[in-house]
């Protein structure tokens, strides 16, 4: 999961408002979630699992906008 695909979806207007049914126009604080972090003598590892972002909808009349881990629920 990156932040590509989110500007992809966004770009190609796959990601809809559930508020007034128009594409997404825009997204903000995205962060990849930490699932594990290993620190070894000499090695280290950090496990990622899922992102994060904020979905702003900025259609006119519509001031939806959510914090979501779960934005795939919003390509239509």
């Amino acid at each position: 999961m990156s932040v590509e695909e989110i500007k992809t979806a966004i770009k190609d207007k796959k990601l809809v408002c559930p508020q007034c049914s128009k594409p997404v126009t825009d997204f903000d604080k995205y962060i990849q979630m930490t699932v594990d972090v290993w620190d070894g003598f000499g090695d280290s590892r950090l496990g990622t699992g899922g992102d994060k972002v904020t979905l702003i909808c900025g259609n006119e009349g519509c001031s939806w906008k959510e914090r979501t881990e779960y934005w795939r629920n919003f390509l239509g």
